[in-house]
């Protein structure tokens, strides 16, 4: 039970990563609250003005925090942060404020219900029933602590793209794999191996329970820093999904092509509309091909090919 009409989602970090926070709680929202003390230092003129617990406040760390509305499911927007921040390396200290302890673990289930993303594919909770129409196919999940539900527009965005591109016997690869929802899609689409990745091993966690949970034995999951970790042993992939952020996809840019097959694709999401140019930029110097570009709700994915 949600105790205000606003819920703060906190962030602290080390001042150092202060950029890096903002830049990945500006996807969540613009109007943030910055706290950033390393510059007051005004004990010796002005000091009876200043609050004494901004003057003796921790001047190595900076917090920035986001108000949701009480209506908005708190933990997927937490999971999406934490995703996006684990990405870049960056280990925040979270702060929920205007909710119940007791209902931290369970609250934010009342608004995660079966979802119809696509033509045909429904997203839905492990605590719900739900009974599929003829056509239609089912993705159990349950996110955990992992971002991944289907709800946020970048996920969307990916699924709605697997259904066009996904086909019987393709090899998949989904770097950042969060719940490892992407990657059971692409199984439930028929590629024939898929495998997630992620360098949280609590995404790896709640990714293989999930995987279990779906029976898609053709599904694993494995830590690993972006790339490095992808196996190659069977060769490149037809498809790699990256949902991540602009940053890593231009980090990922140079190397992506060696884990793609010549007519490979790569469903590139996560990105916010203002940087798009700038990754389409760079995976075009890259010897990359945008096919196409999706936009949705200041979000873009994009499908790329091997030029």
């Amino acid at each position: 039970m949600v105790t205000k009409d606003w819920t703060q989602l906190k962030v602290t970090v080390p001042l150092s990563q202060l950029d890096d926070l903002v830049a990945v709680m500006s996807m969540v929202n613009n109007n943030l609250m910055i706290e950033d003390y390393s510059d007051i230092d005004l004990k010796t003129c002005y000091g009876d003005l200043i609050d004494e617990s901004i003057l003796n406040a921790d001047k190595t760390i900076g917090s920035v925090s986001v108000f949701l509305p009480a209506e908005r499911p708190f933990t997927d927007v937490m999971s999406f942060v934490k995703g996006r921040l684990a990405a870049i390396g960056v280990e925040g200290k979270f702060e929920i404020i205007g909710v119940n302890e007791e209902d931290w673990a369970n609250s934010w289930k009342a608004y995660y219900k079966p979802l119809h993303i696509g033509k045909k594919m429904v997203i839905v909770p492990k605590w719900e029933e739900y009974d599929p129409r003829e056509g239609e196919i089912i993705v159990t999940m349950d996110p955990g602590m992992a971002f991944g539900t289907g709800t946020h527009e970048t996920t969307r965005l990916v699924i709605e793209l697997l259904e066009e591109t996904v086909r019987p016997g393709m090899r998949v690869a989904d770097v950042g794999c969060g719940s490892g929802i992407l990657a059971i899609c692409a199984a439930k689409l028929g590629a024939t191996c898929c495998r997630a990745y992620d360098i949280d091993p609590v995404a790896v966690r709640v990714a293989r329970e999930n995987i279990a949970d779906s029976g898609e034995e053709n599904v694993t999951c494995d830590v690993s820093d972006l790339l490095k970790g992808v196996d190659l042993s069977d060769g490149p992939y037809d498809l790699i999904c990256a949902n991540i952020v602009a940053d890593i996809i231009i980090r990922m840019a140079p190397d992506v092509g060696r884990y793609m097959k010549d007519d490979a694709i790569l469903l590139a999401s996560g990105i916010i509309t203002e940087r798009a140019e700038e990754v389409i930029g760079v995976l075009e110097a890259n010897h990359l091909e945008i096919a196409r570009r999706c936009d949705d709700n200041g979000w873009c994915a994009l499908v790329v090919k091997k030029k």
